[in-house]
């Protein structure tokens, strides 16, 4: 029943059965909680001991028999979720696999259907401690031929590597229990590229990960370095903001365009503090002026100085990033006057600087350039200046706001595309998805701030990986096709296949985050695995790892250095019905 439900969409609560057990189906976008040790299934029933209050208890009593919704069930977050004891998740993975075999006649099922694989939560109290059963069915077709049962057992944290298996004596286990005389192996290594980096504390208390996932056939022994010819994949979420990343001055300044979107989207605008130096107004005044001499015929050559500032000032990045993210020479006077006015600190400041703007193309004292195509309010003005006439525009309501948010956009729109066409590669990629002017301002600022995103991944990546143009193309293509046909989104991990010699300094080393061994025999559904891995992380939610007795130090040979590592292993064997 909760597999006809799930059809359509996943329950969010979870079904209580016989008073102690909670079942959920979990699928979709959701976490796999066995992620961490196995690949897992679209969809799956998380089976665990149910956290329900006394007052539920009574009303339960009278329904054992079935599985019932119950939404009151949801276990504190405190808690986090419940084991069941190994003894009751065996009969629970044996009643699972009696209702998926054809044989049981006697159960009077009359239509049997392949159900999703089942995994319950186990709390470690026997001797292997095991902390997860599973049950995955064996299809032919439509119909169930036997079931695989996993057994994962877990235990640490220790750094003492004399506890870890041995290679020899895993494959040895392997071929007794499945009666196999021929046996494969297959290596798997996870290693963190930016905590093994020198810019560890760039990315500190954000959610940004880069790792590196690598795999190899013919494992020699445990804990072994991954050879160059190994397969790698390098995954990399990254949250745009840290203030140490090289582009961070770009980043304050889409923060303020995307202020300024806000602020026309409700009528409210946080304005930026004002500047310990010259303000926004003085700024304008300032650069209007040297306008105002240019054309009077003075200081044609003599401010120089300035327009490197600008020039400098429109990436803003640091000496370390100039040669992947070069300064632009071709500022328009719109893009120049972004530049100055992107520190306005009020409402009114901001209707004080254009209306010096407005004054002086009115008055003819200054002719600027624009770029062409450049299709701001500010833009269409200046253009009507060249003639002599130009329309009347209230700087009242959102209308400055409004004029503001054009220019800074147009503005970035082509700072990043200097990086995207000029320094990527990727004219052939950059469509006009990005920097189209045919949505409304607001979803043009969310593609702008796409484009910043990406533009961090490949600064982050040039600066940690020293990137050329041979990883950077295919990067921005695999990042641009995703922002084509989703929204931001900076949890996002994006995958790129890697030769391993271009991480080897990391990997080489380095300690892995989590290092695994498998080891299968036999084919096709006949296949059966053993896998042994060590890993950094809890492999299990469900309450702590076995720290008693034998693993219980945290030091060897009194070195606090050597990494903890958790050890899981995972046996599987298989139930044929046929």
């Amino acid at each position: 029943r909760i597999r006809e439900e799930g059809k359509d969409t996943i329950p969010e609560n979870p079904y209580l059965y016989e008073t102690d057990v909670e079942i959920s189906l979990v699928g979709g976008c959701c976490k796999s909680p066995i992620e961490s040790f196995c690949n897992g299934s679209s969809a799956m029933y998380i089976l665990q001991k149910a956290a329900h209050n006394e007052e539920s208890d009574s009303m339960e009593e009278s329904r054992t028999d079935d599985a019932v919704y119950a939404p009151e069930l949801l276990p504190k977050e405190s808690l986090g979720p419940l084991a069941l004891s190994v003894g009751r998740a065996k009969q629970l993975i044996s009643l699972y696999t009696m209702v998926q075999n054809p044989n049981m006649t006697c159960l009077g099922i009359s239509d049997l259907v392949v159900l999703p694989p089942l995994w319950v939560r186990c709390d470690g109290s026997d001797p292997q401690h095991t902390c997860w059963i599973g049950a995955e069915p064996l299809k032919a077709g439509n119909k169930v031929t036997g079931v695989n049962i996993y057994m994962v057992s877990c235990d640490g944290p220790t750094a003492d590597k004399t506890h870890f298996a041995n290679l020899e004596e895993l494959k040895k286990e392997h071929k007794i229990r499945h009666h196999s005389s021929v046996v494969t192996t297959k290596g798997f290594a996870q290693y963190e590229l930016i905590a093994a980096s020198a810019i560890e504390d760039t990315l500190a208390e954000s959610e940004s990960n880069i790792y590196v996932d690598i795999t190899w056939n013919g494992v020699d022994k445990i804990l072994e370095t991954p050879p160059l010819v190994s397969a790698a994949t390098l995954n990399i979420a990254l949250e745009s903001g840290d203030p140490r990343s090289p582009v961070f001055q770009l980043y304050r300044e889409l923060q303020f365009l995307l202020a300024l979107a806000e602020g026309l989207k409700t009528g409210v605008t946080e304005w930026p503090e004002p500047s310990e130096s010259e303000s926004a107004l003085k700024l304008v005044q300032e650069f209007l002026t040297d306008l105002k001499k240019k054309l009077d015929g003075d200081c044609v050559s003599g401010n120089k100085s300035e327009r490197e500032k600008i020039k400098c000032d429109t990436a803003a990045v640091d000496s370390c990033i100039k040669s992947i993210f070069g300064e632009r020479g071709d500022l328009d006077f719109t893009e120049q006057l972004w530049c100055k006015m992107k520190g306005v600190s009020s409402y009114q400041e901001l209707i004080n600087c254009f209306t010096l703007v407005i004054k002086s193309l009115e008055l003819g004292e200054i002719q600027p350039w624009i770029h062409q195509g450049s299709s701001s309010c500010l833009s269409q003005l200046i253009q009507q200046s060249y003639h002599g006439k130009m329309e009347d525009v209230p700087l009242s309501d959102i209308t400055p706001i409004r004029m503001l948010l054009e220019i800074g956009l147009e503005k970035m729109k082509k700072d990043y595309v200097s990086f995207f066409i000029g320094k990527s590669g990727s004219s052939l990629l950059f469509q006009d998805y990005f920097i189209s002017t045919s949505v409304d301002l607001q979803e043009q600022v969310h593609r702008v701030q796409k484009l910043h995103h990406m533009l961090e991944i490949m600064v982050t990546c040039t600066g940690l990986l020293q990137f050329r143009h041979e990883n950077l193309f295919p990067l921005t293509q695999i990042c641009m096709q995703y922002y084509k046909e989703n929204p931001l989104n900076e949890k996002h991990v994006f995958q790129l296949p890697i030769r391993p010699a271009l991480v080897k300094k990391f990997f080489q080393n380095d300690n892995p985050e989590i290092w695994k061994v498998e080891i299968s025999s036999g084919h096709g559904q006949k296949e059966v695995k053993t896998t042994w891995q060590v890993s950094t992380n809890a492999p299990v939610e469900h309450g702590p790892a076995n720290n008693s007795g034998l693993f219980s130090d945290s030091t060897v040979n009194g070195s606090s250095e050597e990494r903890l590592y958790f050890i899981t292993m995972t046996q599987c064997s298989q139930v044929q019905f046929t």
